[in-house]
């Protein structure tokens, strides 16, 4: 290529990303553009100049979908923590909420939630919050301008809730978000607490948005599942939950209004797993070492510095800038001694392969302890080298600094080779070649450690059997239909009704076919989690990660995965769908059920 076309190429693509931002600027959705005609029927920009930059292009052999980021210096600013106040723990209210709560909606005084609290008066909230999703900024790098974002309570992250099982908490939710997006996202908005055992009114429905000056009264039980069924009265401690997050889920537009900043971490704990090294299952201590991890990876305006969010891109977005807890690769200095990571990736589309690596000895593999699998803990502790995560997976992880000499330099790198945001590409960078998205130095003095070393816990809870006679099997194919996503050939739309029906109190086997070509997806299915039976015909072999308890599956190109699941306590409507959430938003979704009755469609 010459340096004169390159010139050309690089002008077309300012001129296209400048005229895409004001198409967003207009907040249309996927759905609006097809029908004004400015989608083609493969689901991309028409390929007209000054739109499209891909019709300069169209064997893609140069990176055009997006701008490239301004450049930053790695490592220069100190990783957020809740120690540092980098990050925030939020505190209840100390004077009631006002107006109270109450079963029905309050929209007399502006509550824009539609229907009944299920379980207020049978769990009772004790702590009461009170959180907005506002305008903000913040500072992602020193060498770009302050951000200017969406985010609960102005932050980014957003504030970690810590809870506790057997204390329901309430969360008030004021939706304070300004009228201009500011070139992307629109200020409608559901927050859905993502592996939370909810009623489905409070679950963040990507159906119940309400708008700029309404509110929305969330109630979290913090109950056990099966605590209304199969295991009354205080539910199966063999389905605790540890590791949450919280996140906008507004219908066609979560991509756009969590890439501004509207998620954060909600952390349970209970009897075993206390935040108290010295008691239950002796995990390191939270906050001091316990440390949430949000991943996220962005680009940035070459001209306003400002995040860009480009919606002519609909395989899924990647970015050239890795965010880790809202910076741009942070340094973490550590004492010598156990920490416990809790690894969230957020995407939005970019899947992510961990290690550990050295650079001045890049060929020894640096071993971690794997302790949980999305929210949940596994049977007991896997011992590692590297651990993958696709778009809404989590990962607790120990890491054992002591082993370390000290001033001792490693990284959190990611290996993962991925391209575009279909998916990786099936390739692992050689140690050092990939992105290095955390600097950990051991440059702390020697602490004590009360925590337990993971090769001495023999297990943490049992699994669930999975014995148990489906009531129905359901089929679900993943597709690709007119440049958006289906599942068995259907959109998901708020208009229609939920498209099947599960029966509570009973046991459904899923299968998730990927019938989409080159994409992979990570899916997501709210309110109960599953135990993966088989993934292409193979079981899941004990010892594997995947064998515990789980909430996103990542389902491979060609792929069939085997779900095994539990329906309790709750009736209402939930969801499920892919978490790139490019795909989610267009419209790789189906809304579902759960009711006394359900049906027996096997292919809804």
């Amino acid at each position: 290529m010459s340096e004169k076309l390159s010139k050309t190429r690089l002008k077309e693509i300012e001129n296209a990303a400048k005229n895409r931002r004001e198409i967003i600027a207009a907040r249309l959705s996927r759905r609006e553009m097809l029908k004004m005609g400015l989608l083609t029927s493969a689901g991309m920009l028409v390929p007209v100049r000054g739109l499209s930059a891909r019709w300069a292009d169209p064997l893609k052999t140069t990176p055009l979908d997006n701008p490239i980021s301004p450049p930053t210096t790695p490592f220069l600013e100190e990783l957020p923590t809740h120690m540092n106040g980098g990050m925030v723990i939020k505190s209840p209210e100390a004077v009631p909420l006002n107006p109270a709560p109450t079963v029905a909606p309050n929209t007399a005084a502006g509550e824009g939630r539609t229907r009944n609290h299920q379980a207020l008066t049978l769990y009772p909230p004790v702590d009461f919050y009170r959180v907005s999703q506002q305008q903000g900024t913040y500072v992602a790098h020193p060498q770009l301008p302050p951000q200017t974002i969406w985010g609960f309570d102005g932050r980014f992250p957003g504030p970690t809730y810590v809870a506790r099982y057997g204390r329901p908490v309430l969360i008030r939710n004021i939706n304070n978000l300004p009228i201009n997006n500011g070139g992307f996202g629109v200020p409608s908005v559901t927050t859905h607490l993502h592996n939370g055992h909810t009623p489905s009114e409070s679950d963040g429905y990507p159906c119940d948005f309400f708008e700029r000056g309404q509110w929305y009264d969330q109630h979290y039980p913090n109950i056990l599942a099966g605590a209304r069924s199969t295991h009354q009265p205080n539910g199966d401690l063999n389905e605790a939950l540890s590791t949450l997050w919280y996140h906008d889920h507004r219908v066609d537009f979560t991509a756009q209004n969590v890439y501004k900043g509207l998620a954060g971490f909600y952390l349970l704990f209970n009897h075993l797993d206390t935040g108290d090294e010295t008691t239950g299952f002796r995990l390191p201590k939270f906050p001091e070492f316990d440390i949430p991890l949000m991943i996220a990876d962005k680009v940035y305006d070459p001209q306003t510095g400002q995040a860009f969010f480009d919606l002519a891109n609909f395989d899924g977005i990647l970015g050239d800038k890795t965010l880790v807890n809202g910076k741009i690769q942070p340094f973490f200095s550590v004492h010598p001694r156990r920490y416990r990571f809790r690894i969230l990736n957020t995407g939005p589309s970019r899947f992510v392969d961990l290690y550990l690596t050295n650079p001045n000895n890049l060929n020894t593999a640096i071993p971690m302890w794997q302790i949980s699998s999305d929210g949940n803990l596994l049977p007991k502790p896997v011992q590692i080298t590297h651990t993958v995560l696709s778009v809404a997976e989590r990962a607790d992880i120990i890491i054992d600094f002591s082993q370390f000499a000290p001033g001792t330099v490693v990284y959190l790198e990611n290996r993962m080779e991925q391209t575009d945001g279909r998916g990786p590409t099936g390739d692992t960078f050689p140690a050092g070649a990939g992105t290095y998205l955390l600097k950990f130095i051991v440059d702390k003095p020697p602490v004590a450690d009360g925590s337990a070393n993971p090769a001495t816990i023999t297990s943490f809870y049992g699994l669930p059997s999975t014995t148990a006679q489906p009531r129905v099997t359901r089929t679900f194919k993943l597709e690709r239909k007119n440049g958006m996503w289906a599942i068995n050939g259907q959109f998901a739309t708020c208009l229609a009704p939920p498209r099947f029906k599960i029966q509570r109190n009973s046991v459904e086997r899923w299968i998730l076919q990927n019938n989409s070509g080159g994409w992979e997806h990570p899916m997501h299915i709210h309110f109960e989690e599953f135990q993966i039976l088989k993934r292409n015909g193979v079981a899941i072999p004990n010892g594997s990660v995947e064998k515990g308890r789980k909430d996103v599956v990542r389902v491979g190109r060609n792929q069939v995965v085997e779900l095994f699941f539990r329906f309790r306590d709750f009736d209402g409507l939930y969801a499920m769908h892919c978490h790139n959430s490019i795909h989610e938003d267009h419209a790789m979704m189906v809304l579902f059920e759960i009711a006394a009755q359900g049906d027996l469609k096997t292919e809804p």
